[in-house]
């Protein structure tokens, strides 16, 4: 099939044309048709297969032959949960528009919001957002929904683990209620459906390959190691290998610049990037990975959404993700678009429950191999598969809705009940503690 096939416009052909791509990937021949309909999608698709061109490509269309965009105006708004991906996103989008007259504009915050200001006061055609500069967006005036047509809600489970479900829902609010939303992810969580089934119309649900499954090209292996000893196994592997270009995951952002300045002190070039990094410092590290001036890229799962990188080699995790799907998320970085790659980790013995977790849910028994001189102390026992779990919705009380009649709802921050909420780079932040008046406090103490 040809993407001629599908429905699209010549400007958006000849832009795809421009691009190099060939034909459609699964998701985008299943995909593009439906949103031209003008129907509500839900899709599932693995990381690296193309979806953002699958839901790209045909909401340009719908914005092709629509009304002049008023100021400060938005007629499709996309919503991915970091910088990162917000970047790339809108990059893709800019190519896909190259012969339409569209405009296009990414907000995110960790840098300067008055140049977004000033890009949004003509209007824009599609914008590219983050929920929490978005709300600061609007909270200032900077942008009205009157004109929305479409809203897309990009890796929607990562938004809901990295707690923006507040966010969610206040930017719902704002929205008209007669639009078309589409729903993209790698994973469909209970509680992403839970969320899509509130928000869409009858929609037509897309899975083109199981939900939480691994890119089929991708070389899985494990390599069991002691903990104190990984980065002294990751530098020998990377080495051994002769690999140009990694990516490595760490589940910490403190780990990360560790094992960056160990690799770095190894003669491997490296850089790293999480959340506390400026958004200065992770684009110029982000364009030395593209460019080949640094060979490793050491980054945590948040910072790590939105890497796209055409025929990225190897992926290899350091430390095991906490969650399971976020190893699907990690490897997805590796054997995009129908290209070869390969995803090792390196687990030591008090990592048996994660790594038993990854495989349950991969259905999968990852293939292990040793490296030499690195032969573990601890032994990491031999695994068996389990099972996929069967999640079960948890049901709603029946006197919830009677107990929250009549109580004020609570805006602002957005905390949730552990006292954490999420900043604009999704990354946790600790409740604000209530001032205490000095005095009062003093006379407490003195009582």
């Amino acid at each position: 099939m040809s993407f001629s096939q599908l429905g699209l416009c010549e400007p958006l052909l000849k832009a795809i044309t421009e691009k190099g791509y060939s034909s459609p990937s699964p998701i985008q021949q299943e995909a593009i048709p439906a949103i031209l309909t003008g129907r509500d999608v839900l899709a599932a698709a693995q990381t690296g297969t193309g979806k953002t061109a699958g839901f790209a490509l045909p909401v340009l269309q719908r914005l092709a032959a629509g009304p002049k965009t008023a100021p400060n105006n938005v007629r499709a708004l996309i919503l991915t949960p970091t910088r990162e991906l917000a970047a790339q996103v809108e990059a893709n989008v800019r190519e896909y528009k190259t012969h339409l007259r569209l405009k296009s504009a990414v907000v995110f915050g960790g840098v300067g919001i008055n140049p977004q200001m000033k890009i949004l006061r003509s209007g824009v055609d599609v914008l590219v957002a983050t929920p929490g500069r978005l709300l600061d967006l609007y909270q200032q005036k900077a942008v009205k929904f009157e004109q929305l047509e479409i809203l897309v809600l990009d890796e929607a489970d990562r938004m809901l683990d990295m707690g923006f479900i507040h966010d969610i829902k206040r930017i719902l609010k704002l929205l008209p209620a007669q639009r078309q939303s589409l729903l993209f992810s790698a994973t469909f969580a209970d509680n992403v459906m839970a969320l899509a089934e509130s928000i869409t119309r009858n929609p037509i649900k897309l899975a083109v390959t199981p939900a939480n499954t691994t890119v089929d090209k991708i070389e899985q292996q494990l390599v069991a190691v002691d903990k104190s000893r990984k980065i002294a196994a990751l530098t020998k592997l990377i080495k051994a290998q002769g690999w140009q270009q990694v990516l490595v995951f760490s589940r910490t952002k403190h780990g990360a610049n560790r094992i960056a300045a160990k690799l770095e002190g190894a003669g491997l070039p490296s850089a790293a990037i999480h959340g506390n990094k400026s958004q200065g410092a992770r684009t110029s590290a982000l364009k030395a990975f593209k460019d080949g001036s640094i060979k490793v890229l050491v980054a945590t799962d948040i910072a790590a959404r939105g890497i796209d990188i055409s025929e990225l080699p190897v992926v290899i995790n350091l430390d095991l993700p906490n969650t399971a799907a976020d190893y699907v998320h990690r490897i997805g970085r590796t054997g995009r678009a129908g290209s070869a790659g390969q995803a090792w980790s390196l687990v030591s013995a008090d990592e048996l429950e994660q790594l038993q977790d990854i495989e349950r849910l991969i259905q999968m028994l990852i293939p292990r191999e040793s490296l030499e001189g690195f032969e573990p102390n601890q032994v990491l026992p031999e695994t068996k598969l389990l099972p996929p779990k069967k999640i079960k919705k948890p049901k709603k009380a029946k006197n919830q809705q009677a107990d929250s009649a009549g109580k004020p709802q609570r805006n602002g921050n957005n905390q949730s009940r552990s006292g954490n909420s999420a900043n604009k780079d999704g990354q946790s932040r600790p409740s604000r503690r209530r001032r205490v008046n000095p005095q009062a406090k003093r006379k407490a103490v003195e009582a």
